[in-house]
């Protein structure tokens, strides 16, 4: 597949009536001689192949390679870090969340490496590589769970800081390993699904989530995933973290009263460690919302606007922002969170640093 494709727009629409019409004509062409087959066949494939918006340049390629490599780095080091600070069995769900994004990395770059060689698709064999490879499912899996996730780790701080009595006695470890399972099961099954019932080899090109029955589940789908993977997720964070932040700046007012009279030193390291969970999420989800957008708000107004003009740099554009989230999240746990802060620091040659995780002082 031809990495670098022409700078002509495309129409939604007109994509449209091609699915429509390719769909129509496979289904008579089998009932046509090998020849007329054949012909009609690469009729409509030709006709196709000039509207194919997947193609990217190896430029863009690099640069996803690149954000692949530096996402893999990094949040294998973060992941080193919540093991070696012991916080990987207290903050399940956060560990969850950088080895949804680790997954994601791994097979960013292994779909970049694989989109530099021309791969002919041919067969079965062509079928399940655009399918399982070139469409970046796996890519798409991690990222979904990541957004599940990210919506567990909300409702767990919601009923660990509003409802601490409730939580101490209902909440169990296992419906927190079950919420991290699920992040994984859930994303899978749902992309592994709809990438099997939307993809097809035409002609040696990949068509990967593109070819749906009708226009009617087109739209459905992409304001169902609109309303499912972004607005509900992002008015569930903004309600969960306000009624935190409220209840934090009630408790530090009692806290200050008691502090006065002395309070006790494995009580006020607990409370900053919490304090600082609820900040580094704070920025993880504020960086979720403004990556996501521009993708999301493409990817809708591509299936729901019948008029609507393909774009391959703001598509590019968006695809970057989107790829960039999963490479800056460890960055803000490397910086914001504590006690992962402290065993990163320790790998750097000559840099000394307390063990003792209440020498260290977080006023941001």
């Amino acid at each position: 597949m031809d990495l670098c494709y022409s700078e002509q727009e495309y129409s939604l629409s007109t994509i449209a009536e091609l699915q429509g019409e390719m769909l129509e004509e496979s289904l008579t062409t089998s009932h046509l001689s090998g020849a007329e087959t054949t012909m009609e066949v690469t009729q409509i494939t030709s006709e196709y192949n000039m509207l194919a918006p997947l193609s990217r340049t190896i430029y863009f390629e690099a640069a996803m390679m690149v954000i692949g490599l530096v996402g893999t780095a990094a949040n294998a080091l973060i992941l080193y870090g919540l093991v070696g600070s012991k916080q990987h069995k207290k903050q399940v769900l956060i560990f969850n969340q950088n080895a949804l994004d680790l997954f994601s990395s791994i097979f960013l770059t292994i779909s970049s490496s694989v989109r530099f060689y021309n791969t002919p698709l041919t067969g079965l064999s062509g079928y399940w590589l655009c399918a399982i490879v070139q469409s970046e499912v796996f890519i798409w899996c991690g990222i979904t769970g990541s957004t599940i996730n990210l919506a567990s780790i909300t409702i767990e701080r919601y009923l660990k800081v509003v409802h601490p009595i409730w939580s101490k006695k209902k909440l169990h470890n296992w419906m927190i390993y079950s919420a991290a399972a699920f992040a994984w099961i859930c994303a899978s099954a749902y992309n592994l699904v709809l990438v099997i019932m939307t993809s097809m080899v035409i002609d040696g090109t990949c068509y990967a989530f593109e070819i749906w029955q009708n226009e009617t589940a087109r739209v459905i789908h992409a304001i169902w995933f609109f309303m499912s993977f972004y607005v509900i997720i992002l008015v569930l964070i903004i309600l969960c973290y306000w009624r935190i932040l409220v209840v934090i700046r009630r408790q530090a007012r009692v806290m200050a009263g008691y502090s006065a009279a002395g309070s006790s030193t494995g009580q006020t390291q607990s409370t900053h460690i919490e304090t600082t969970v609820i900040k580094t999420m704070i920025l993880v989800s504020a960086l979720f919302a403004i990556s996501q957008f521009p993708i999301q708000i493409f990817y809708l107004l591509m299936n729901v606007d019948p008029n609507f003009v393909f774009v391959k740099t703001t598509y590019n554009l968006a695809l970057l922002i989107e790829f960039l989230y999963i490479c800056t999240n460890p960055f803000i746990y490397a910086i914001k969170f504590d006690p992962v802060k402290q065993v990163l620091l320790r790998l750097i040659p000559c840099k000394k640093i307390s063990d003792q995780p209440n020498n260290t002082t977080n006023t941001t």
